[in-house]
């Protein structure tokens, strides 16, 4: 049996090298799954049987040829297989996507083996995995806690080693929040960066982005480059890199100027004296590492109005992709069908005016206008904590009588990550601490649009400088 925690660059060089065949990867990452699944609830369709006739037979030649793999069952929908979104309603109707999207494409091109897909909330609405549909997933970090979310599934797997590499998106956060709260690698890409077609680009990808979570920074830069680019028909398009982005790994970084944010610029709620502390830590750390690190930020973050702004957007959205649903099933969604909170926030994005849904719009472009202009000044980075709190107990933003009141609580936990979404620039959370609790707090690094080459050279020297790799949560391969 391979290690349960080689990452999926070493994975693929066991098959390169023939020490290791794509069969014997998938058998003992199913095996793992098996052992480990029951605990955390991380996967929810197992895809076993497919997974090991994929490995038995022909794979493209990619970069990650063999390496098994599970897919977030929120998007990258893969023909024949189910695809629930954390509904009830599609759970319930059996649904089965019925084409195979461009994200999916590229990672089966790497060669990647799916050998089933993650838990997730309710079309990823709120930063916990504790779906009505299929229950919460549950942290390996400690069982009681959220993973995260809406990649909470995904984290949990790839924490755990059921898995080295799972899929992951983010719209506020869903990449980053969980690999907060499970101790992994999450990179946000910029706005544009990977493709949402053909059923989500035009109408998501201003808050969007696809791709995982995963143990080490060269994982990440390696499935960046599988899923970089925009697809025939994407309306945006992040600038692309001059070169790949694993040849950044290792790269020296330079003397970089990087602005330091501990407070809540939303307001949303005080920040928890672990996640300051772990951002501080990490600022001497860079200092260490000869960066400047100066407690400033861009000023446009604090602007009182974002909240609004994301929220417009964030429900118009959702009513898009309840109707979405509506037709592939071809049956009207009611409350009964959905999560209070689902339904609340539908009814709220039902009464948007579509005068507020383009001012929305353009708050949030000229908000990311304002942030690039900080970066033009001569700042390289800005460095947070990636949330405002440490992992919360399970059921914590579950109020049913009351849906908004969760809502409105997830504030305090995540008042830095819709800032990158808001302006579409790149942001990476890395696991460089953890609290008395022996609970992971992850600490982000933002960056200008586009710049995701900046943000792994350092993530790489960090993780050189601090490795994370060697430590295992309570539940674990």
């Amino acid at each position: 049996m391979t290690d349960s925690f080689l990452d999926a660059t070493a994975q693929a060089e066991l098959v390169r090298t023939g020490d290791a065949s794509p069969l014997e990867l998938v058998d003992d990452a199913i095996a793992r799954v098996e052992k480990l699944n029951g605990e955390l609830n991380a996967v929810i369709h197992e895809r076993f049987d497919k997974a090991r006739a994929e490995a038995s037979g022909t794979l493209p030649d990619g970069p990650f040829r063999g390496v098994p793999l599970l897919l977030k069952d929120l998007m990258c929908a893969m023909e024949g297989d189910p695809l629930h979104e954390g509904m009830k309603f599609l759970r319930d109707a059996g649904y089965r996507a019925d084409h195979t999207d461009a994200l999916a494409e590229r990672y089966l091109d790497a060669g990647f083996v799916c050998i089933g897909r993650t838990n997730a909330p309710e079309l990823g609405i709120v930063p916990t995995t504790e779906p009505e549909a299929y229950g919460p997933s549950r942290n390996p970090w400690d069982t009681s806690r959220t993973t995260g979310g809406s990649s909470g599934g995904s984290a949990a797997a790839v924490a755990s080693g059921m898995v080295a590499v799972a899929h992951a998106n983010d719209g506020g956060g869903s990449i980053r929040i969980p690999a907060s709260c499970c101790g992994l690698v999450g990179l946000k890409p910029s706005r544009g960066r990977t493709s949402l077609l053909p059923d989500f680009s035009v109408i998501d990808d201003l808050l969007i982005t696809e791709l995982c979570v995963t143990r080490t920074v060269r994982d990440t830069a390696g499935v960046l480059d599988v899923l970089n680019g925009g697809a025939i028909g994407d309306t945006v398009r992040a600038p692309a890199p001059a070169r790949p982005y694993r040849d950044e790994v290792g790269a020296a970084p330079g003397k970089l100027r990087i602005g330091l944010l501990t407070h809540n610029p939303l307001e949303s709620g005080e920040i928890h004296p672990d996640c300051v502390a772990a951002a501080q830590d990490a600022a001497r750390l860079l200092e260490s590492l000869g960066h400047t690190v100066e407690e400033t930020f861009p000023t446009a973050l604090e602007d009182a109005a974002l909240v609004g702004h994301f929220t417009t957007l964030w429900a118009a959205t959702l009513v898009y992709n309840l109707r979405y649903w509506e037709r592939k099933v071809g049956r009207e969604i009611t409350p009964a069908d959905v999560e209070p909170l689902t339904w609340t926030l539908a009814e709220m994005g039902r009464s948007i005016t579509a005068p507020d849904y383009v001012d929305a719009q353009h708050a949030a472009l000229e908000l990311g206008r304002r942030v690039e202009e900080w970066y033009a000044s001569g700042y390289d980075l800005l460095l947070t904590p990636t949330l405002g709190e440490p992992p919360v107990e399970l059921g914590t933003f579950s109020t049913p009588d009351e849906p908004l009141l969760g809502f409105i609580r997830a504030a305090t936990f995540v008042p830095y990550t819709p800032l990158a979404n808001i302006t579409g620039e790149p942001a990476i959370s890395l696991p460089l601490y953890w609290n008395a609790d022996n609970l992971p707090i992850g600490v982000q690094l933002m960056g200008a649009y586009g710049r995701e080459d900046v943000l792994l050279r350092v993530a790489a020297q960090l993780e050189q400088a601090r490795p994370w790799t060697d430590r295992f949560p309570a539940v674990h391969a």
